[in-house]
């Protein structure tokens, strides 16, 4: 937690370097922040964070490399006393409620007031939550009931029946071109659905998918 006396240390991590400048600039205009480190992608992210242990990481959702809920993840994990506030374009309640569970302190979308950030970057550095009520009694509820078990549950169940088998049918190692083929479909609209499941899910790559799948099958198997 930090006091009047010490800089909140803030990373910044978001894939377009304009922006990644823009909020360097905002966080220049108040002595109590001092950026100490940048980053584009979920690799660098991690990587970053590990060096510079920031006070606060303001991170993006959407990198080249993945979602920054799994940077939100590693990051929180290498170091808990890290706080992470997403700072993002999608206002999507799937992807914030994964954010909570990841570790993040807050949630907010890029188009509010200059101020507004500053402020949040200062109240999640302070020890802060930045969490709607309705969202925190939300939390509270999965938590409770045991629907939250993984982050990505909500994004699964988010998928359509269709979408749910190409993603299996991804975890089993098929090409788009296979799938079309098994579900006799133009390969066309393979990767039309494809997109909308990386959507979904919250991921860039067909690993990252593949891998979502994979786990959610392991902890199904030892439910059963």
């Amino acid at each position: 937690m930090a006091n009047v006396t010490t800089q909140i240390r803030v990373m910044i991590v978001d894939d377009h370097a304009v922006v990644r400048r823009g909020l360097a600039d905002l966080l220049a205009e108040r002595r109590e922040f001092s950026v100490v480190g940048e980053a584009g992608s979920v690799q660098e992210a991690i990587q970053v964070a590990s060096t510079t242990e920031p006070d606060v990481v303001v991170l993006d959702l959407r990198l080249p490399d993945g979602s920054g809920i799994e940077a939100c993840r590693e990051i929180r994990t290498a170091r808990p006393e890290t706080k992470v506030l997403i700072l993002t374009s999608h206002a999507d309640r799937n992807a914030l409620f994964s954010a909570v569970m990841a570790g993040a302190s807050g949630y907010l979308l890029k188009d509010l007031d200059p101020q507004r950030i500053q402020d949040a970057v200062r109240t999640v550095g302070e020890g802060g939550s930045l969490l709607d009520p309705q969202m925190a009694t939300e939390v509270l509820e999965r938590l409770r009931s045991g629907k939250a078990a993984h982050p990505a549950d909500d994004a699964f169940a988010s998928l359509s029946p269709q979408e749910d088998r190409i993603l299996g049918l991804i975890a089993d190692g098929l090409t788009n071109g296979e799938i079309a083929q098994t579900l006799s479909l133009a390969e066309k609209t393979i990767k039309n659905y494809v997109s909308q499941i990386y959507s979904k899910l919250s991921v860039e790559r067909r690993s990252q998918a593949a891998r979502l799948a994979t786990e959610r099958r392991m902890r199904k198997a030892q439910q059963d």
